[in-house]
Formats: C-alpha cells, sequence, structure tokens
C-alpha cells in the first residue's frame, strides 16, 4: 500500500471529526470517519425499531445495509444521513453496537477497501490497532471527559436538542468503558501512535500540530 493513511484514534468527543475534517482539507485527501459507519447502522436499527442488544438481529440489519462516504459524507442505503446519526439517542447506543464482533467485521472489511484506493485520513477507536496497524501515520486524540462532554452539550444545544450537561458527562463515561473493555477491538492507543491532549488546545491548534507532524515524517 502506497497511498497516504493516517489514523486519528481516541474516545468519544474528544474531536476526531472536526480535527480529521480540517486535516483532509488541508492536505487535499479524503476523510473517512469509522464511527459515522456505525453510527449509521445503529440509527437505522433505532428507526426500524430493533432492540439494540438483539445481537442476531442487528448483524442482520448490518448485512443488508449499503454504507458508503461520498464527497466525505456518509450514506444510508443511498441517502446522506449526517445530522441523523449525531442525535444524543444515536450516540447513547452505538457503542453497544460497534462491539458487536461482526459488524466490526463488515465495516472494517469496507473501510480497508476505500483506504487501500486512495489517500485518507480515518477516524475511529482502532484505526491505528486493527484497521490500519501498519500505518506510519497514527495518532491518539484525547481530553479530559470533562471537556469532552462540554463540547459534545455545546453540540447538540446549538442543534436544537434538550440536553443535561452531568448526562452527557455520564454518558461519555460510560462510552469509555463499554470501548475500552469490549472484547473485540477495544479503545486503545497504539504503542506507536503520537497521543495528543486537547483538553488545553484549540481545533487549529492540535489540525496544524497533526499536519506538522505528518509533512515532516
Amino acid at each position: 500500500m502506497n497511498n497516504l493513511v493516517i489514523a486519528i484514534d481516541g474516545p468519544a468527543g474528544a474531536g476526531k471529526s472536526t480535527i480529521s475534517k480540517k486535516i483532509s482539507k488541508k492536505l487535499g485527501i479524503n476523510y473517512i470517519d469509522t464511527g459515522a459507519m456505525y453510527r449509521a447502522i445503529t440509527y437505522k436499527c433505532l428507526k426500524e425499531k430493533i432492540d439494540i442488544l438483539d445481537e442476531k438481529k442487528v448483524i442482520e440489519i448490518c448485512e443488508k445495509s449499503e454504507v458508503d462516504f461520498i464527497d466525505n459524507k456518509i450514506y444510508l442505503d443511498g441517502k446522506s444521513i449526517n445530522d441523523e446519526i449525531r442525535m444524543q439517542i444515536v450516540s447513547a447506543n452505538v457503542s453497544n453496537v460497534a462491539k458487536i464482533a461482526r459488524v466490526r467485521e463488515i465495516m472494517v472489511k469496507k473501510q480497508r477497501e476505500i483506504g487501500q484506493k486512495n489517500d485518507v485520513i480515518l477516524d475511529g477507536r482502532d484505526v491505528g490497532t486493527c484497521i490500519f496497524p501498519n500505518t506510519k501515520y497514527k495518532f491518539y486524540l484525547n481530553a479530559s471527559p470533562e471537556e469532552r462532554g462540554k463540547r459534545r452539550y455545546l453540540e447538540l444545544k446549538e442543534k436544537g436538542e434538550n440536553v443535561v450537561l452531568e448526562d452527557i458527562i455520564k454518558e461519555i463515561k460510560k462510552r469509555d468503558y463499554i470501548d475500552s473493555t469490549r472484547k473485540v477491538a477495544p479503545l486503545t492507543k497504539a504503542e506507536d501512535a503520537i497521543e495528543v491532549d486537547s483538553t488545553n488546545m484549540s481545533v487549529d491548534e492540535v489540525v496544524n500540530y497533526i499536519v506538522k507532524k505528518v509533512r515532516e515524517s
């Protein structure tokens, strides 16, 4: 694989999507939000009133769904669902979908196919550890749970959702636990990844730092 692959991993609410999108524009490469792919399946299950904890039914939904990226936007069965997958009810349930082994198997296959065709930046929980473990460009983006909760709270309030900050922080901590303790591809920092604590950094500061590191190596 000779194309450029940048892996951005980290916990929920660390700003991975926002930062990866900006980096993709700066470097002129495609952006793949791996977490959005799991959100798409979660959204479809919720919409079709499928029990998120019924793994067999979730897998059936995943196997018959078409998830793709076109112009850096996520599509589910041919329809753009960028806003729908960011609803709090999707955020609260996505970790339970993402921990299902067969769902991850399907999604990882798709992510590798996309990444092998183009220069890409991917963000998620296991890009540098499982999806593209051999890429030389690995970053682990982190921030305190309180800071991540505050960012998610402001984002949801701006979209008109009725949310409580303390509840968001609790949800962030719960997702951290589920993501880091799941049996398949748990959230963990790759040994050779550069960790970036964004708690006291602006989005542009993080973007410029990562771009500088990529260009230097």
